[in-house]
C-alpha cells in the first residue's frame, strides 16, 4: 500500500510568540510498515499549550522538535494496516506520539485503543484524554481538595480548566474561574463555577481575586502562569496549595527569564505548598481517572465544550488559535477520515 501523507514539520524557532511561518507543509509517500507497527489514518489531531515548550532551542522537560521534524503532537487514529499480532484495521488508537500529519507510522508501544462505547473518539483528546486526566489526578493528589475549600483556576474554560471546576463544585468546594472574557466566564458559570474574573477587563487582579475569594485561596489550579500566578500568590489561604500544571502565558517570551514578584513570605506566612504537575509522571493512574470521568459523562455529571478546526491546513492556526486565548475549550483539528464519528 502507498498513500500520500501530509505533514508539518518545524521550519524555524519562534522568536517570541510563534506565527504561522514556523512550520512548513511537505509530503511524501508512505510505502512501508516494519515488523510490529501499525499505520494509522488521523481522526484528530490536538494542539496543546505544552508544544510551544517543545519548539524552543532550550531543553525543557522532554526532548524538543528538531527543525526539520515532524512537529509533535497526539491524535485519535484509525488503523488502517498492520504488521502486529495483537492490533486490527478498523481499531482506533489514542496516541500522543501521532504528530501534526494526516498518516503515521507508529511503534504499538503508547498506544491506547479507543473505546467509542464510553465516549466520542474525540473525547479521548479531551476529557477522557491529557486534559481530563491532568485535571482528575492533579486535583486529587496534590490539591486533596476538602468541602467549604475555595479552589481557584486560571484557563478556567480551557480543556483542562473546565474539568477542575466541575470536579470541585462535586467535592463541595467553592469554585473561581480566571478566564479572558465574559463569554468564558459565562461558560464557566453554567458548569457550575461560582464566580469569575476576567483578566483582561481586570485593572486590578490582585483586588479582583480578593473579591471572588472573600476567605483566600485554599488551591489555585494554575494552568497559565503571569500576572494570574502572581496575583493568586497575594491570596493564598493558610495551608494553600498551588499546583502548576502549565504556562501558557508565557508563550510569547518563552526564552526570557521568568521574572516576577517573589513570593517567599507569602508562602511562609501561610504555610503553602507548591508543587509542579507533569500528567506522565503518573500513568498507573489513568485507568482509575478515564473510568471516573467516563462514569461522570455518562450521568450528565461532567459535560465538556470541544472547539473543532477542519483540516491539516490549519495545525498552526489551530495552535496559535490556542495560544492566544481565543479558542473555547479543547482545541481539535478534525481530518477528512473523522466524517460519521459521533461529536
Amino acid at each position: 500500500m502507498s498513500i500520500k501523507n501530509r505533514y508539518w514539520v518545524l521550519a524555524s524557532y519562534p522568536e517570541g510568540m510563534p506565527v504561522e511561518n514556523n512550520w512548513r507543509l511537505e509530503s511524501k509517500e508512505i510505502s512501508d510498515v516494519p515488523n510490529n507497527h501499525i499505520l494509522a489514518r488521523a481522526l484528530y489531531l490536538s494542539v496543546d499549550p505544552y508544544m510551544r515548550g517543545r519548539i524552543s532551542a532550550k531543553q525543557g522537560y522532554a526532548k524538543g522538535v528538531e527543525l526539520g521534524s515532524v512537529m509533535c503532537g497526539g491524535a485519535v487514529a484509525e488503523i488502517i494496516e498492520s504488521n502486529h499480532p495483537d492490533w486490527h484495521p478498523g481499531e482506533l488508537v489514542e496516541t500522543i506520539n501521532f504528530g501534526w500529519q494526516e498518516y503515521a507510522v507508529l511503534a504499538t508501544d503508547g498506544l491506547t485503543r479507543v473505546d467509542p462505547d464510553i465516549g466520542p473518539p474525540h473525547a479521548w483528546l479531551s476529557y477522557l484524554g491529557m486534559p481530563g486526566i491532568t485535571a482528575w489526578i492533579a486535583l486529587n493528589s496534590v490539591g486533596k481538595p476538602k468541602s467549604g475549600e475555595t479552589v481557584l483556576v486560571s484557563a478556567a474554560s480551557g480543556a483542562v480548566g473546565q474539568v477542575v471546576g466541575q470536579l470541585a463544585k462535586s467535592y463541595g468546594c467553592r469554585a473561581v474561574a480566571v478566564a479572558s472574557s465574559q463569554t468564558k466566564l459565562d461558560w464557566c458559570t453554567n458548569l457550575g463555577y461560582d464566580a469569575g474574573v476576567n483578566y483582561r477587563a481586570s485593572n486590578d487582579l490582585n483586588a479582583d481575586i480578593r473579591q471572588a475569594c472573600p476567605k483566600g485561596v485554599d488551591i489555585y489550579f494554575d494552568n497559565t502562569a503571569g500576572p494570574i500566578h502572581d496575583a493568586a500568590m497575594q491570596n493564598l489561604a493558610l495551608r494553600a496549595r498551588v499546583i502548576v500544571v502549565g504556562t501558557i502565558s508565557l508563550a510569547g517570551k518563552f526564552d526570557e527569564p521568568d521574572t516576577g514578584e517573589r513570593f517567599l513570605r507569602q508562602i511562609l506566612v501561610n504555610r503553602a505548598r507548591i508543587e509542579g504537575f507533569l500528567v506522565f509522571d503518573h500513568l498507573e493512574m489513568y485507568p482509575e481517572a478515564r473510568r471516573t470521568l467516563a462514569h461522570s459523562a455518562a450521568h450528565g455529571q461532567l459535560v465538556f465544550k470541544t472547539d473543532f478546526m477542519d483540516g491539516i491546513e490549519s495545525m498552526p492556526a489551530a495552535f496559535l488559535k490556542l495560544l492566544h486565548s481565543e479558542n473555547m475549550g479543547k482545541q481539535l483539528v478534525r481530518t477528512a477520515g473523522s466524517h460519521g464519528y459521533p461529536e
